[in-house]
């Protein structure tokens, strides 16, 4: 309701175009987001229960409840222009929902939150006994890099490509490879993961003809699309940009002469007042959701020892102190290119601020949904930093980009 009555008076034909900027911003943060946070998982240790999961916490964003109550506050008042400035803000934001929405649900990778839920426990020793290994294999990757440069340096020199600094290279090279493999061969977890890994292999899995899964997939990304948000954007869209249609709902569209309804307003007025009256209650409402969602989230004392705290810091800088950085830069970038009208001060403003975003709270339903239990456990170790640090971060991205856009 929110949205289709907040799309439908402020796009039209004439600015329609902003959509594309919007757009491009929203995949832009989404994949920066998730290279973030694969970044982090090679380098600091995640629960296994969690692996999938960060990446989704990376990649996608709250852009619901928080960006549309501070939104609408900012542009309600100076310097922005009340009601119409409110409406285009509420209008730009639903191009991120829409992207939130295909990019998570239609297309699939919610499932990867499943996939977190699937097969026994592995306990934390084991996955950072794993992430040590993969460590000391790059780390070997890269001491041996200076000895294979000079490698082909000699056989570029050597005639022949035989000479005894080649001979020697070659000798040094064969040395390390043999270290490195006697290394993760004594290695007694890694004689256990293969051992595992030889033993899930001889399962026997039915095949699913590859119809069959073509189908399935469709169906899913069909069942994701009709989702109520999504639906309401798309004909929220159509309708505003196809000025007949718009006239049923909003008057005095240019170019379109269309009788009133008897109480003289537009034949389907009531429906957009209708919208307006119960989308009003879409902001309080998503409060209420996230307090609840966090409010649910347990963390017992004492248990922080346990959690991964290098990654769930790496988490919080990554999506509240890199990606604004990452979004002012983007946003100022496509604007000095003439992406971004640069007197559109809504629309760079929304651009700048949903790159300050913490985690999304759909994922507390959606893990709680796939965990078989209810729970969100490695999710709330993940989240509460974040939405602590934004009282901050937000703050100062509001106030630096407003004074970026009027100073």
């Amino acid at each position: 309701m929110l949205m289709f009555s907040k799309i439908v008076p402020a796009f039209s034909s004439q600015n329609i175009s902003a959509l594309g900027p919007l757009v491009l911003v929203a995949l832009s943060y989404e994949a920066i987001g998730i290279a973030l946070s694969w970044l982090i998982k090679q380098i600091f240790w995640v629960p296994h229960r969690f692996r999938y999961g960060i990446i989704i916490a990376g990649g996608w964003a709250n852009v619901g409840d928080i960006p549309t109550s501070v939104v609408m506050t900012l542009m309600a008042s100076s310097p922005f222009n009340g009601t119409q400035d409110e409406n285009l803000a509420v209008a730009y934001l639903a191009a991120f929902l829409l992207v939130f929405c295909v990019t998570l649900f239609t297309t699939g990778i919610v499932k990867w939150l499943e996939m977190d839920f699937d097969g026994p426990d592995v306990e934390d020793e084991e996955v950072r006994a794993r992430l040590r290994l993969k460590q000391k294999a790059v780390v070997a990757s890269l001491a041996k890099l200076p000895t294979r440069l000079l490698c082909c340096r000699s056989e570029r020199i050597a005639p022949g490509g035989a000479d005894s600094d080649v001979e020697a290279c070659e000798t040094v090279t064969s040395t390390q490879e043999n270290t490195n493999s006697d290394n993760a061969i004594s290695d007694p977890t890694t004689l256990e993961h293969e051992g595992k890994k030889e033993k899930s292999e001889t399962t026997t899995k039915t095949h699913v003809p590859t119809r069959t899964r073509i189908f399935r997939g469709f169906c899913n990304a069909v069942r994701s699309a009709s989702s109520p948000p999504s639906v309401s954007i798309v004909i929220s869209f159509i309708i505003s940009v196809v000025p007949t249609l718009k006239a049923l709902f909003v008057a005095n569209v240019p170019g379109v002469n269309m009788p009133p309804a008897p109480d003289g307003q537009p034949p389907l007025a009531f429906l957009l007042n209708t919208a307006t009256f119960i989308g009003a209650a879409s902001v309080p409402i998503g409060i209420m959701t996230l307090g609840s969602a966090i409010a649910r989230l347990e963390i017992t004392s004492g248990s922080w020892r346990k959690f991964p705290l290098a990654s769930i810091g790496a988490l919080a800088t990554a999506r509240l102190i890199v990606m604004p950085i990452l979004g002012v830069l983007i946003s100022q970038g496509l604007t000095r290119i003439g992406l971004i009208n640069a007197e559109d001060k809504v629309l760079r403003f929304v651009c700048i601020f949903f790159s300050c975003l913490p985690t999304a709270t759909t994922q507390v339903y959606l893990t709680q949904v796939y965990s078989g239990t209810g729970t969100a456990g490695h999710l709330s170790a993940y989240l509460i930093p974040q939405y602590i640090l934004m009282i901050g971060t937000m703050t100062g991205l509001t106030a630096y980009t407003l004074r970026l856009l009027f100073g």
